[in-house]
């Protein structure tokens, strides 16, 4: 068995802006409302002709290019997703068909907002089996397509974007691997906590309940998933938690006790995300030069099906 690591990162958010003033005027709700409760003040919001796969393919193409790789070099794509509204082709089928790939492995996972440290735990078991040399891994959700904006409760958490990681298989990284092991896991009893159900699928969510089991279940979690990659979570240069509510975010950061840590807090420009959330906000981080090539940042999703997925990886 080899390493793999995370060699390069891409972002794409569309270009229209919706701001809580905006908000304001189609629910009763404020400024003031929403950034004392769940600390967002913009989002990004797709049109109509911009479906899921152009999110990510953009997002894509731009790891591509960070990686100074083609799109053919790339045999393996797995895209987290929980807004595909058709069954087939499969996002990450219409990706690599946009960006023009030779024959990769396609493959979409859904597990809403901690689907993208899903996939990149299955690409990273991927690459060190052998199944696979170079990935392309994308959380990418189109959120407003799903969100009912007469409820003030939800409309104001959600936004749309992508994120995209190039993994690649490393032998040099075997003994110390640029990324860590998954821990991974879920609470089945309350799945339905989180919800996109119904015909057209709408998003809904028992918010008390999240925001409960987030801040007190969580931090022991991500605690753990330091512990599997040989750190304390004083050695964090980074953290990324699922972007769901800075209400969440800050007190699962400080109860994890990554004092040195960057901690990303893209929800305030970018919203709920959902598996575009963790991608997202790493690269924006990198880009900005925040954290260090090669420290180790963690990497933590949670959200819907009350699913969780967490590992430590080194900075691209």
């Amino acid at each position: 068995m080899t390493g793999s690591r995370v060699v390069a990162l891409g972002h794409y958010q569309p270009a229209k802006v919706l701001t809580n003033h905006d908000l304001a005027a189609m629910v009763d709700t404020s400024d003031e409302w929403i950034t004392s409760r769940v600390g967002i003040r913009t989002r990004h919001i797709g049109g109509p002709d911009e479906p899921v796969d152009e999110l990510a393919a953009h997002a894509a193409a731009k790891a591509l290019a960070t990686a100074g790789l083609q799109p053919a070099d790339i045999d393996l794509v797995l895209v987290a997703t929980s807004t595909a509204i058709d069954r087939s082709p499969s996002m990450s089928a219409r990706v690599a068909a946009r960006l023009s790939m030779a024959s990769p492995a396609v493959m979409d996972i859904n597990v809403v907002c901690s689907g993208f440290t899903h996939a990149l735990a299955t690409a990273d078991h991927a690459l060190r089996a052998g199944a696979a040399t170079c990935a392309l891994v994308i959380g990418a959700d189109k959120m407003g397509d799903i969100v009912d904006w007469t409820d003030r409760s939800t409309c104001v958490l959600m936004g749309d974007g992508a994120g995209a990681a190039v993994v690649v298989a490393d032998p040099a990284d075997a003994e110390r691997p640029g990324i860590g092991p998954v821990l991974w896991g879920s609470v089945p009893g309350m799945g339905d906590a989180v919800r996109i159900e119904g015909t057209p699928p709408r998003f809904a969510q028992e918010g008390q309940s999240v925001y409960r089991w987030a801040t007190t279940q969580l931090p022991p979690i991500a605690r753990q998933v330091c512990e599997r990659a040989g750190l304390t979570p004083e050695d964090l240069a980074g953290v990324v938690l699922h972007q769901a509510n800075l209400r969440i975010i800050e007190p699962v950061a400080r109860r994890i006790g990554a004092v040195n840590a960057v901690v990303a807090r893209d929800v305030v420009d970018s919203g709920n995300t959902s598996a575009a959330s963790i991608p997202m906000a790493l690269s924006k981080l990198v880009e900005r030069g925040e954290i260090p090539s090669g420290a180790p940042v963690l990497l933590f999703g949670f959200g819907g099906n009350l699913s969780y997925a967490g590992q430590v990886i080194r900075c691209p």
